[in-house]
């Protein structure tokens, strides 16, 4: 992301701004963020995604959305671009650019976004009451990470590889296999340990 030299907006202002605006920008408490571009691994995995997530939801109260929505944290007065989000709270059909309740975000890691990915953009999404999981999709490996919110409020860990077998997105009850995911994916370069 990239910080754009304009004075601190409110909600509302960004939200009127992003709607005529060509690039898309991520808010936090007052600041906007020129989003990068993305990849054709990135855009594949998201796409194999949300194909098989719509597929799964078809006829349900549930609704998945792909990179053009945002998700708005009130807590931390911030608007997201996640990747992918499913919501099935009715109160979501009544704001049709940004959702407030989403039980599912799906980030794609990228080389510039993974440390905001894992730190402070899910601290963010942490505070969404409604959110059960969150999960990071590695571009260089076939890897899954899966955040999951436990009845404390603790947020579990698991890390999955394909030797790992399917996938189960317990929040939309939906089991994935790999290859699915990556169906039709090249993995991006993994850069070489550099010496010290």
């Amino acid at each position: 992301m990239i910080a754009s030299p304009q004075p601190s907006l409110t909600p509302e202002e960004y939200l009127e701004l992003e709607a005529q605006s060509p690039i898309k920008h991520e808010y936090i408490d007052g600041e906007v963020y020129a989003m990068a571009g993305t990849t054709d691994t990135h855009n594949t995995i998201a796409l194999n995604l949300a194909t098989l997530i719509r597929r799964h939801l078809r006829g349900t109260d549930c609704r998945v959305y792909f990179a053009d929505i945002k998700a708005q944290i009130e807590k931390q007065n911030c608007f997201y671009y996640p990747d992918l989000l499913v919501t099935c709270d009715p109160q979501d059909r009544e704001t049709s650019t940004y959702k407030r309740f989403p039980k599912l975000i799906i980030e794609v890691l990228s080389k510039k976004t993974e440390g905001f990915d894992r730190g402070d953009k899910f601290n963010d999404y942490q505070t969404l009451e409604s959110l059960e999981e969150y999960v990071l999709v590695n571009t260089k490996h076939q890897r899954l990470e899966i955040f999951r919110r436990q009845p404390q409020g603790l947020w579990l860990y698991q890390s999955y590889s394909p030797t790992d077998g399917n996938i189960k997105l317990q929040s939309i009850d939906l089991t994935l296999a790999f290859e699915e995911i990556y169906e039709d994916v090249s993995l991006e370069p993994v850069s070489p340990a550099k010496p010290e």
